[in-house]
């Protein structure tokens, strides 16, 4: 587990993070209502306005998001467990929390959950048993 003055820089960074993300938080959420509120005055207003909405949306849930992965380790360092791996127990390298500040698994356990979600093995088999198509006619 990181020592205590790596803890603490990497609380004082989390902190930043999240008060930066707060602030863009509302300020999506603001953009968001006042879309709604705003009376669009053609086809193409109403248009550009939804696609506008979307993507602040899709903003919005990206940082809330983050916002709770980083409230859960501001929460695991309180509690004195920041930095060790959810899955196998072993501290996470400072390395991976410098890059990653709220991660919870080391990066051999972080490759192991991705490999078994992975949609790449179902693509293969369905490109695998495809009849190989050319442009010869």
């Amino acid at each position: 587990m990181p020592n205590k003055d790596a803890v603490k820089k990497l609380r004082e960074v989390l902190v930043l993070r999240r008060d930066a993300l707060q602030r863009a938080l509302a300020g999506d959420l603001s953009l968001l209502r006042e879309v709604r509120n705003s009376g669009s005055g053609d086809l193409l207003d109403a248009a550009v306005d939804t696609a506008q909405s979307e993507v602040n949306s899709q903003l919005a849930e990206v940082e809330s998001r983050e916002l709770s992965l980083i409230d859960s380790a501001l929460e695991r360092m309180e509690q004195g467990v920041y930095g060790a791996c959810e899955e196998c127990g072993k501290a996470i390298p400072l390395t991976r929390l410098r890059a990653v500040p709220y991660a919870t698994e080391c990066i051999a356990c972080r490759r192991k959950s991705e490999q078994g979600t992975s949609a790449a093995p179902a693509w293969n088999r369905l490109f695998a048993d495809a009849p190989a198509e050319t442009l010869d006619r």
